[in-house]
């Protein structure tokens, strides 16, 4: 029987980075749809 302690964590990845980073990516998005929206607005 495996004892589940002795489990390797294959991949090991920073937490609070992948959601830093999923944040900025976030907020990157919304701010360009905003700016796109914004010029849209102003030239129609």
């Amino acid at each position: 029987m495996n004892d589940p302690r002795l489990h390797v964590n294959e991949e090991p990845s920073n937490d609070f980075m992948d959601v830093g980073i999923g944040l900025g990516v976030t907020f990157g998005f919304f701010f360009l749809m905003a700016l796109a929206a914004t010029i849209i607005k102003l030239f129609v």
